[in-house]
Parts: C-alpha cells; sequence; structure tokens
C-alpha cells in the first residue's frame, strides 16, 4: 500500500509539474516584441550619444572654450575661456582636459560588472544621468578644483555607455553587417571631436564657455531619461532585460535521474554563488588567458599610442615643418575625412570578406601596415601637397582598423564577458596607449627639438601595432559570439525551474519549490519502503 500510494503521489506530482515546465518555456516566446525600439533606431540613437560624448571632448579643447592664459608683459591680459578665468598654467589646463580619464578608467570595469546583475541598458541610463549632471557642473564650477571634479564625473557617466553599447550593437546588427554597423559607430569618435571644436568656438565667442557645457548637458538629457523609459533589447548572454526589477530569480534544484542517483544524493539547494569581487577576478583572469584578446589590445595599445600623440602634437608638429597658418583647421578636415571614409570602409570590406576573426587581423594587419608606409613618408615630404595627400591616405587605411579591432574585442570571448572586454580595451589603450604618449613625445621633441624626426619616429610604432595583429594571424581563434548559448554553465543532475520571475510571481516560485521538495521526500519514502520490504 505504502509503496503504491508513494507511486500515485509521483505520478501525480509529475502531472502537476509538467505544465509548469512547458508554460515556462512559452513564456518568453508571448512577450510583446517593442514597437519603436528597432535595431537600426538603436544604432541611431548610440551614434547620437557616442557623437556628443565626443563633442564635449572636442569642445574643451576648442579656443572658445579653453581659451588662453593671462598675460603679463607690459600690458596684462585677463585671458579667455577657462585658461583665462580661473588662472591655469598650462599643466592645469592639461589636467582638465584629461580629467576624464580617471573617471573612465576607474568606472568601466565597475560598470562591466554591474551589467551581470543589473540590467545593462539602465545602467546606460544612469551613466548617462551622471554625465548630464557633471557638463552641467562644469557650467557653474568655480575654480581649478571644482572643474577637474566634474571631469572626473564626466568620464564616469561615459564608463557604462562605452562597455556596454558595442555589445548591444553587435547583437542587434544584421548577421552580414555586423563589423560594418560597428564602424558607423566608431566613425562618430573624429566626426564628434571636429564637431566639437566648431560647437566650442562658436558658443565660446559667442555666449561664454559656460554656455558650452549647458548645451551638452541638454543634448544628453532625453537620452538619459530614455534609458530609463524605453522597453530595452536583451543582450546576449544576459538575463531577459525587459523586467521591470533587474533582479533575475534562477532557482536549482537537484532532479533524480536514475534510481542509482537516490541513495547517494544529498537533495540540497546549489550553494551560493562566489561574490561579486571573486567573480570580477575570475573574469579577468578569462580575458587574460585568451590570448587572442590579449594580443589585439597589445596591438590596440601601440596603435592608440600614434593616434593619441598625432591628435595632440599633428597640429603643432605641422606648423613647425610645414609653416601652416591654419594647422588646426587642415589637420582637423583631414581627421574627419580619414576617420569617416576609413572607419566606415573597414567594416564593409570585413563584411564583405566574411567577418572572422583571421580575416579581422589580416585587415587589421594589413591597413596598419600600408597605413604606417603612407604616414611615414608624408612626414619625408617637404611639399606641403605632397604631404596632404599622403597623410590623408595614410589616416583613411589607419581608421580602417576601428571596426575589425572592436569585433574581434566582441568575439574572443563569451557573451557574458563583452563588456568587460570592452571596458578592459578601453582601459588599457588609454592607460598603455594615447594618456603617456603626448608627453613623451614632449619629452623626445625637447631633447632633439626636430618635428620632422619625432613625428617619423611616433610613425613607425604604427609597423609595431602591424606586426603584432599579423602574429593574430596564426593564432588558433574561436568565435564565442554564441558560446553562453550553445554551452550554458553545467550543473551535475540538476536544471532551472524558473529562469525569469518578478516580485508578483515569488509565491509561485515558492509553490514550485516546495512541490519538488515534496517530490524529493516521496521518492526517498519509496526507497525506505522497498528496502524494508526485502
Amino acid at each position: 500500500m505504502g509503496v503504491e500510494g508513494a507511486a500515485v503521489q509521483d505520478q501525480d506530482s509529475k502531472a502537476a509539474a509538467a505544465p509548469v515546465v512547458e508554460k515556462q518555456d512559452m513564456a518568453p516566446e508571448s512577450e510583446p516584441a517593442p514597437s519603436w525600439f528597432t535595431p537600426k533606431r538603436l544604432l541611431m540613437i548610440f551614434c547620437v550619444i557616442n557623437m556628443i560624448n565626443y563633442v564635449d571632448r572636442g569642445a574643451i579643447a576648442s579656443n572658445g572654450v579653453n581659451g588662453s592664459p593671462r598675460v603679463c608683459g607690459g600690458v596684462c591680459s585677463h585671458g579667455s575661456g577657462i585658461q583665462g578665468e580661473f588662472d591655469l598654467t598650462n599643466f592645469k589646463d592639461g589636467v582638465i582636459s584629461s580629467a576624464f580619464m580617471v573617471g573612465l578608467l576607474v568606472a568601466s570595469p565597475i560598470f562591466a560588472s554591474l551589467a551581470k546583475s543589473f540590467n545593462p541598458f539602465r545602467l546606460i541610463g544612469v551613466g548617462l544621468s551622471v554625465w548630464t549632471f557633471a557638463a552641467a557642473g562644469c557650467g557653474i564650477s568655480v575654480d581649478f578644483w571644482s572643474i577637474t571634479a566634474c571631469r572626473m564625473l564626466v568620464g564616469v557617466g561615459e564608463a557604462s555607455f562605452i562597455s556596454l553599447a558595442a555589445p548591444f550593437i553587435d547583437d542587434n546588427a544584421p548577421v552580414t553587417q555586423r563589423t560594418a554597423w560597428l564602424g558607423i559607430f566608431y566613425m562618430c569618435i573624429p566626426t564628434g571631436v571636429a564637431l566639437g571644436y566648431v560647437y566650442g568656438g562658436w558658443v565660446g565667442n559667442s555666449f561664454g564657455w559656460r554656455y558650452a557645457f549647458f548645451g551638452e548637458a541638454i543634448l544628453m538629457l532625453p537620452f538619459a531619461i530614455l534609458g530609463f523609459v524605453m522597453k530595452p533589447l536583451q543582450m546576449k548572454g544576459f538575463a531577459p532585460a525587459g523586467s521591470k526589477s533587474s533582479e533575475t530569480y534562477a532557482i536549482q534544484v537537484e532532479v533524480i535521474t536514475t534510481d542509482k542517483d537516490v541513495p547517494g544524493s544529498s537533495h540540497s539547494l546549489n550553494k551560493p554563488s562566489s561574490s561579486g569581487l571573486q567573480r570580477f577576478w575570475q573574469d579577468m583572469k578569462s580575458l587574460l588567458l585568451e590570448k587572442i584578446y590579449v594580443i589585439n589590445v597589445l596591438g590596440y595599445i601601440a596603435y592608440n599610442f600614434v593616434i593619441g600623440a598625432y591628435s595632440y602634437w599633428g597640429p603643432k608638429a605641422g606648423y613647425s615643418i610645414y609653416h601652416m597658418s591654419n594647422a588646426d583647421l587642415l589637420f582637423g578636415g583631414i581627421t574627419i575625412v580619414g576617420g569617416i571614409v576609413g572607419t566606415l570602409a573597414g567594416g564593409f570590406i570585413l563584411d564583405r570578406i566574411n567577418s572572422t576573426i583571421p580575416n579581422a587581423f589580416k585587415l587589421l594587419s594589413t591597413a596598419t601596415f600600408f597605413g604606417a608606409i603612407f604616414c611615414f613618408s608624408a612626414f619625408c615630404f617637404k611639399n606641403l601637397y605632397a604631404f596632404i595627400v599622403f597623410f590623408l591616405i595614410g589616416e583613411i587605411l589607419v581608421f580602417a582598423t576601428q571596426g575589425p579591432v572592436n569585433f574581434v574585442c566582441l568575439h574572443t570571448v563569451k557573451p557574458s564577458l563583452r563588456p568587460l572586454s570592452m571596458a578592459m580595451s578601453t582601459v588599457s589603450i588609454h592607460v598603455f596607449g594615447d594618456v603617456p604618449s603626448s608627453p613623451l613625445v614632449g619629452v623626445m621633441q625637447d631633447r632633439i627639438n626636430n618635428w620632422r624626426t619625432s613625428a617619423l619616429i611616433l610613425t613607425s610604432i604604427l609597423f609595431l601595432a602591424s606586426g603584432i595583429w599579423f602574429i593574430g594571424i596564426f593564432i588558433p581563434s574561436v568565435d564565442r559570439y554564441n558560446e553562453d548559448s550553445e554551452h550554458p554553465v553545467e550543473r551535475s543532475n540538476t536544471r532551472p525551474l524558473l529562469e525569469e520571475a518578478t516580485a508578483s510571481s515569488q509565491p509561485l516560485i515558492r509553490c514550485l519549490l516546495f512541490g519538488k521538495l515534496l517530490k524529493i521526500h516521496v521518492d526517498e519514502m519509496k526507497i525506505n519502503s522497498i528496502v524494508k520490504e526485502t
């Protein structure tokens, strides 16, 4: 009787549990798709946000906003812009222009790690809100320290966006156009900086430098609000992003698969996951052990070392070598044309030849090598027009790497690590690339006092970047874009009962958990009855 009763209860419990599991599998399909938030609109929104970020970079460096220092030699001048109003030395002025890097480098890994526990799209909303208030804070700053603190917060706000935007775009782009979409996104960097020069100069000279920051805050505010009110698309490798809460309830219960599993099983819930800090270091270890990722970032560091120094010292070197009267305008124009054409071309070419990791490295190595040849040759010419033609071709080739290099960063790691991958790539290329390159080139120029020689030595580092990326062609690589879905986390003899639930469904979760534990208890009674009878 005991065995039959247990068997009947066992069948009843299985019958009751079956509809629940089937309903769980069908639940995600029943969710309504977002009506307005299409992938193309997502790309457009991210491009505008990226553009505003780099407009800020260009604006604070423009003459209208940055201004000129106070000078006293016979007749005293009050200076203009930030430098004149706060009476800043060139060193302090340089600190303000690069202070955002502190917040960016510190906050990027933090936002990337938080994306595993919180809704990534909402994190972007939080970050852009910080950016908006920080930009407005720059406009009301009263001294060097207050504007420096606000510039650091601008970097904190930007950190959320740079870590998460590229994975979102890569997820939602058409399969045959992923690199092209990334190229369009990164094309906004040189375009934004150039527009920032124009915007900062016009607003600063017409209304005052503070209004330039107020205008940036107003431009960014709608996108910060959008991050909270729009239904987000789901990021691959993460919990569904459409829930009101960012928490995901994953209940794992041990399930009996065969009779031999019963006597030795402990029927206990899984142990809690490791702490956030331990998980972060585990993820960092995974990144560092990925040879393809490391090679890609090393090449990117060498590449950014040159590009960073170009952007800072280029106009001054051009003025010294070729006696340009409009060096800022000329180098700005070359950067815009080279940046737009090169970035778009690199993305479309990689999609055309089949966007794989080996092909990406082939394009990176080839484009950088020939770009280095043209840029190196440009500084060898004494004729200004020959310099412009060769340097423009070199810039187009060099900027063609933007789409492929970020494609490799995204596809060499599993989806759940992509935000951290982008964050650490950004941190590395700044800490070891463009941040130290400008002062090092300055030190070199002080010693040799020849801008042509300094430019040639700097440009030769592009050959190093090309060589590093060339090595990547021969290292075995695996595109891990679908790894999380194809290889879920292994848990022996376990399966999820409910992958996602809101607060209103918690009672149902408890009922399911109670029913499963009851089933385990019934199975134990069944085994005990068999043992007693034998």
